[in-house]
This record gives structure tokens, C-alpha cells and sequence, in this order.
């Protein structure tokens, strides 16, 4: 991680009041995680103790303090998705990139994530990977679009 890169986004909101929550995404955008190193950045910057940035960070879930892969995949488990088959929509993928809920593929690509609702309901079961979402879902389609996203290879 750069920390001249974390200046840089730092810098994009020099004097706007309340910006800790822009830049902390910018940062989860550039870096997929948000490291010791750059929350201690920030908090200095801002001259804010650093227990309030943490206080953000920790608060939202789509921050995170643990490296994420290039594409987060969220599996929808909500109601509708659960007995429209997600669960087997998420084992597929657990199988499939040789990973559980939770975790991240060695080589950085992937991060497994389950939810509990994606406002879809009418759509589900669905997934979204890197932000697009897809819709009816069946383990069939879940490896298609993986192989979208690794050159054709599972």
C-alpha cells in the first residue's frame, strides 16, 4: 500500500467537514481493505482521533480491516433467495474457488461474502460479483459467470 496514494485520496477532500466516510471508501475502492497504516494516515490528517476513524471503519459493512479479493461476491440468502436455491448458488461457489463464506482466494481475486437481502427478491436467487448483479441464479450459471471473470478457468 501507498501511502503517498493515501495522501492523494486524503487530499481530494482537504477542507470539507465530514469527509472521513468518502475517503475511507475511496480508500476501500483503491485498496479493497483498510490498513492499520492508512486509518493512522487518515486520522492525522484530519486531526481526528484515530478511536473515531476505527469507530467509522467498524461501523459500515462495506468497509473492511482485513484484505478483500478484486471482486467481492455477495450471495444472497434473504427469504426468497434462501428457498429459491441460494444455498446451493453458495456451496457452488464454495466449491468452485475452494473457499468458505468469509474468506478471500489465494491469489487475491475473490472474496465470498453471504448476505441477507439485496432488494431483489422478485429476481433471486441472486449473487453479485464486483457490483453486478445477476439474477436467477442455479449452480449451472454460477460457474459460467465465474469463468467471466478468470479468463474462462475455475
Amino acid at each position: 500500500m501507498s501511502l503517498d496514494k493515501v495522501t492523494e485520496i486524503i487530499e481530494r477532500y482537504k477542507g470539507e467537514k465530514g469527509a472521513t466516510v468518502a475517503i475511507l471508501q475511496d480508500l476501500q475502492e483503491e485498496y479493497h481493505y483498510l490498513s492499520p497504516e492508512a486509518l493512522e494516515q487518515v486520522a492525522a490528517s484530519l486531526d481526528i482521533p484515530l478511536s473515531r476513524v476505527l469507530r467509522v471503519a467498524t461501523f459500515y459493512k462495506a468497509f473492511s480491516l482485513t484484505p478483500r479479493g478484486k471482486y467481492l461476491i455477495n450471495v444472497c440468502l434473504g427469504t426468497a433467495c434462501h428457498v429459491r436455491g441460494g444455498v446451493r448458488n453458495l456451496e457452488e461457489l464454495q466449491n468452485d474457488l475452494g473457499i468458505q463464506a468469509g474468506e478471500t482466494t489465494q491469489d487475491g481475486l475473490f472474496t465470498l461474502e453471504k448476505v441477507y437481502c439485496l432488494g431483489g427478491c422478485a429476481l433471486g436467487p441472486l449473487i453479485v460479483i464486483g457490483g453486478k448483479y445477476y439474477s436467477k441464479m442455479n449452480p449451472l450459471k454460477v460457474e459460467a459467470v465465474l469463468k467471466e471473470y478468470t479468463g474462462g478457468q475455475i
